[in-house]
């Protein structure tokens, strides 16, 4: 079986020299290893995914030289299969919902903070401080059926039973880690893995995506090198395939931060009306 690769870019903005770094490198190792490229368009935040935007990334991606195959996958459209997977986990008693809204969430760390540093994830955020665990079923109901919003939330504690996970990283951590890199899902508390109004959330439906889609090398930022852990954790527990990672390094602006889809000086559409080239694209992100 050829090698499956993927770019799955989010329809929220427009893409930038980052994005376009990490769609060459993947459509490059596509070809060198005699591989299929996916374009897969993540797309399940309703509230900042536009048409626009994803017409978009259509056209720059195709513009960089770039050939995927077809049909595209959208998100939006597999909430099923999400919900499925969900469900899955609920039924192993897993998954938990919890009421606080981000201001709470805020205040109950400030207040734990009183008493010394409350632990963070691997991003900087603040884990989750709450007791919505400790919820009967029928308080649980009652909140449900009065309309307040809620998350779903993987217990973590209950979760990480599965022992010995690890991924095989092709690429380099932030920390310089190769090869067979241990799995530490634990630091990233109870993850949210959906919401009352979206069956699915980017850690659960990027892991049902891969397997679905056959991806056997994800090849993508550093920044998402530490989710592999969570990644790792829900593929073990759904029983899906584990892919190969190969995470690579971060273009950043002057100043040395993560480029933003804000920042237009960056914009591959800035950059093309100022009579940049593709070719020039991949002497500016280091593929020339």
């Amino acid at each position: 079986m050829p090698p499956v690769f993927r770019f799955a870019p989010s329809p929220n903005g427009l893409l930038h020299l980052g994005h376009a770094y990490s769609a060459l490198l993947n459509f490059d190792r596509a070809r060198e290893a005699g591989g299929r490229l996916l374009l897969r368009i993540e797309d399940i935040d309703a509230t900042r995914c536009r048409p626009e935007f994803e017409a978009a990334i259509y056209e720059d991606i195709a513009w960089l030289g770039i050939a995927w195959e077809t049909p595209v996958r959208r998100q939006s459209e597999h909430l099923a299969e999400y919900r499925t997977a969900l469900e899955k986990l609920s039924a192993l008693g897993l998954v938990y919902p919890a009421f606080e809204s981000r201001a709470e969430i805020a205040r109950l760390v400030t207040a734990r903070e009183a008493d010394g540093p409350w632990p963070r994830d691997p991003d900087g955020a603040p884990l989750y401080p709450g007791h919505a665990k400790s919820l009967t079923d029928d308080e649980r109901a009652r909140l449900i059926a009065s309309g307040a919003p809620y998350a779903l939330r993987l217990d973590m504690a209950a979760a990480c039973g599965v022992a010995g996970l690890s991924w095989n990283e092709l690429g380099e951590g932030p920390g310089g880690e190769r090869g067979t890199v241990p799995a530490r899902p634990e630091t990233w508390g109870d993850v949210i893995l959906a919401r009352k109004e979206t069956p699915t959330s980017y850690h659960l439906s990027v892991v049902v995506d891969d397997a679905l889609q056959g991806v056997s090398e994800v090849v993508r930022g550093q920044d998402l090198f530490h989710a592999t852990s969570v990644h790792r954790l829900l593929q073990a527990l759904l029983g899906l395939p584990q892919p190969a990672y190969r995470h690579h390094g971060l273009i950043r602006d002057g100043e040395g931060r993560k480029l933003s889809k804000s920042d237009r000086s960056t914009g591959l559409r800035e950059l093309r009306a100022a009579g940049m080239t593709p070719a020039g694209i991949r002497q500016l992100v280091g593929l020339g």
